[in-house]
Parts: C-alpha cells; sequence; structure tokens
C-alpha cells in the first residue's frame, strides 16, 4: 500500500518542479529584458489614466489656473443669492471670505457635509469671516438637498448660472472634479478683505476643512 501512494505522488510533485522552474525562468527573463522598464511605465501610465477617467470623465486634469490666482485680485465674477440676488466682486470685499466651489447635487455627502458644516460654524458666520458655497445648480433644483438635508438651510449658498464663475476661475479642471469639464470638484479659495486671493486648496480627498481653512485665515492677520 505505502509503495503504491509513493507511486501516485511522484507525478504530482514532478510537476509542481516543472512549475516552479517554469516561472522562475519567466521572471528571470522579464527582469532582463531591455523593454521591462519600458513595460512597467506603461502598466503604471495606463493605471494612472484609468483612475483619473474615474474621476473626472474625459477633461484633463490642470492647476495652473488655480496657482495663477493666488496673489492676485479676485476676477471679475458674478454670484446670484436664492433670490436671485447678483453679487458681484466688490461685494466680496471687507470680509474674509472662503468660497467654496463643489458640484453641489452630484457630491452627496462629501460636498453636502462641508456646506452643512460651514453653516453650523461660528467661525465662519462672523463680521470678520464668512463661508460661501458655490454650485451650480439652480435655487430651486438645491431646495431638494435642502429636504434631504435641511441644515444646509444655514448655509451661506450661491448660484453659479451655467458654471460661468467655475469656468473663469479655473475650476472645472481641477483635480477633485468627478464630472471634469462641466462642474467643480472640492477647492476652497481663501480672499482677504481687500478681495485678493491668499491660498487656493483643491481636495480630491473631499474632507471637511474647517480647521485648516480657519487656521490660514488667522495666518493673514
Amino acid at each position: 500500500m505505502s509503495k503504491n501512494n509513493n507511486n501516485e505522488k511522484s507525478p504530482i510533485v514532478s510537476i509542481i518542479i516543472v512549475s516552479v522552474v517554469v516561472l522562475g525562468l519567466g521572471y528571470f527573463l522579464f527582469k532582463s529584458s531591455p523593454d521591462n522598464s519600458q513595460a512597467k511605465q506603461n502598466v503604471v501610465n495606463n493605471t494612472n489614466a484609468n483612475v483619473d477617467n474615474m474621476h473626472g470623465g474625459g477633461a484633463v486634469a490642470n492647476s495652473e489656473g488655480l496657482n495663477a490666482l493666488v496673489e492676485k485680485p479676485i476676477p471679475d465674477i458674478q454670484l446670484s443669492d436664492k433670490d436671485g440676488k447678483i453679487y458681484t466682486t466688490s461685494d466680496f470685499k471687507g470680509k474674509n471670505t472662503v468660497l467654496f466651489f463643489n458640484e453641489g447635487l452630484m457630491c452627496y455627502p462629501a460636498c453636502w457635509n462641508q456646506m452643512a458644516s460651514f453653516g453650523s460654524d461660528p467661525r465662519f458666520n462672523s463680521d470678520q469671516i464668512q463661508a460661501i458655497s458655490v454650485v451650480v445648480d439652480s435655487p430651486r433644483d438645491w431646495q431638494t438637498a435642502i429636504a434631504k438635508m435641511p441644515q444646509l438651510a444655514k448655509a451661506n449658498t450661491m448660484f453659479d448660472t451655467n458654471a460661468n464663475t467655475s469656468r473663469q476661475m479655473g475650476m472645472l479642471t481641477t483635480a477633485s472634479s468627478m464630472h471634469r469639464g462641466s462642474l467643480p470638484g472640492h477647492t476652497y479659495v481663501i480672499i482677504n478683505k481687500e478681495g485678493v486671493v491668499k491660498y487656493v486648496f483643491d481636495d480630491p480627498n473631499m474632507a471637511i476643512a474647517n480647521d485648516m481653512l480657519f487656521k490660514r485665515i488667522g495666518e493673514l492677520q
């Protein structure tokens, strides 16, 4: 009985040994191939491209527009409140202002949570600091968000018709946008009391940033 068992195991052992040798030889050839580095780079490039496509559609992320805003007066922009009142660049002077450009209805719950957090945080609702969330949705459509998350009613929200201001300020090509080319993502712009852009932060992780932003504003004093 013992002899038969050994005979039955021998072919299996042989197959395992051959497989190990073949795999080892294949790995050696792959490592020594002059095209190996290029092959690995192609894998990295393809992976990055796939991730970028999943998070930003067909448009290419470009942060140059954001960098160009810093240390310059805020461009001539127009935003409207829920009642249709138009606010221009001059209306954002006199307070340290955070403009939070986001995807609005398309970004639940991350952007909604940030907006609600601004609305309930007294640090961003004072005579010195204000936080304004900018969405491209219509005021009427935005009521559906408030119905789902009533805390949003406290947020200072403005509406960017046809995404004109978002486009003008380079918010449609950020790394954080999941609908790149048509919607902003999750981007903060700090403007000082004189209307000069002092800091821009684009956050693909879409975290609540109140503490960090308040610290940045404190550094402006």
